[in-house]
């Protein structure tokens, strides 16, 4: 991929990083404080273009990983390797192949739920932390006792079953997974048709498909956070009200798990808030970073 996709002026270095075992390839540009952004399911580094240029300006280094299974990053072998504790040391060893010893974690999705428990494990290695539609992990499991949530989690159940979904996913050119970035947001051009080319080719990487639904696997075969830590650092939650797949409501993560949380509601967004609205994610992230 070269810098002319990126839609931004910010010369962008794509390197591959050892972080413990795993390589991940990284997008990295700018100088100063260490921003981490993890992305989400189905997606890759490529999600945060709205956001990457704005944060250099900003006065920020940011790296942007695929994360393990995804596009060109390593893909190990079995659901084990996608458990919650193997991402969140993957986060914590690029933060030491950067030469930091702390960062800044914004994540998306399953980039949230990563970055919440890496700011639960690691808080040592934590500056702040910022969240896009991705509810605290024990606030989800315990919204999955609804059945409101419960419906819109059906996927998760889905991806249980061995080879099929899979098997689905790949139907006529990858079209069931694209179906999600072409129907979701609210914002026409979210996702134009040469973005879209580029989701299909991260998702042929061999093995990315089957790797990226064993996160779902994973973390439906551990079972309920049990004793979350409490998250003392700074921490902004932005949600998009009109999300397909999860609550409102579970973007609170309570005030005994993070007392320094803010909590900012977009009404006319849905998961893709940072696609749908990407000048006002940007401002919001840099305001909360320089803080």
């Amino acid at each position: 991929m070269t810098d002319q996709i990126h839609g931004n002026d910010i010369p962008l270095a794509h390197r591959t990083l050892d972080v413990g075992g795993v390589r991940l390839h990284v997008v990295e540009a700018g100088n100063g404080p260490l921003v981490i952004l993890l992305h989400g399911f189905p997606d890759f580094w490529y999600t945060w273009r709205g956001q990457i240029g704005a944060l250099v300006r900003a006065g920020f280094h940011v790296v942007a990983p695929d994360m393990r299974g995804y596009n060109l990053s390593d893909k190990p072998a079995g659901v084990a390797s996608y458990r919650v504790p193997a991402l969140v040391e993957d986060v914590a060893g690029l933060v030491r192949a950067l030469g930091e010893e702390r960062a800044s974690v914004v994540g998306h999705d399953w980039g949230a739920a990563v970055a919440w428990s890496f700011a639960m494990a690691r808080p040592e290695m934590l500056e702040r932390l910022c969240v896009l539609n991705g509810p605290h992990p024990a606030r989800m499991f315990r919204g999955l006792l609804k059945p409101r949530q419960l419906v819109k989690s059906w996927y998760m159940f889905f991806f249980q079953l061995p080879a099929i979904p899979e098997a689905v996913g790949r139907m006529n050119d990858y079209a069931p997974m694209l179906a999600t970035l072409r129907k979701e947001p609210l914002r026409p051009d979210a996702f134009t048709e040469q973005d879209l080319a580029l989701y299909r080719e991260a998702l042929a990487q061999p093995g990315a498909l089957t790797s990226m639904i064993n996160y779902y696997r994973a973390a439906m075969r551990a079972g309920p956070l049990r004793s979350p830590r409490r998250i003392d650092a700074p921490v902004l939650v932005l949600w998009g009200d009109r999300d397909q797949h999860l609550l409102p409501e579970l973007a609170d993560p309570g005030a005994d798990l993070v007392p320094n949380a803010l909590v900012k509601h977009f009404a006319d967004a849905t998961h893709w808030l940072h696609r749908e609205h990407p000048e006002r994610v940007s401002e919001l992230l840099i305001e909360f970073l320089r803080r």
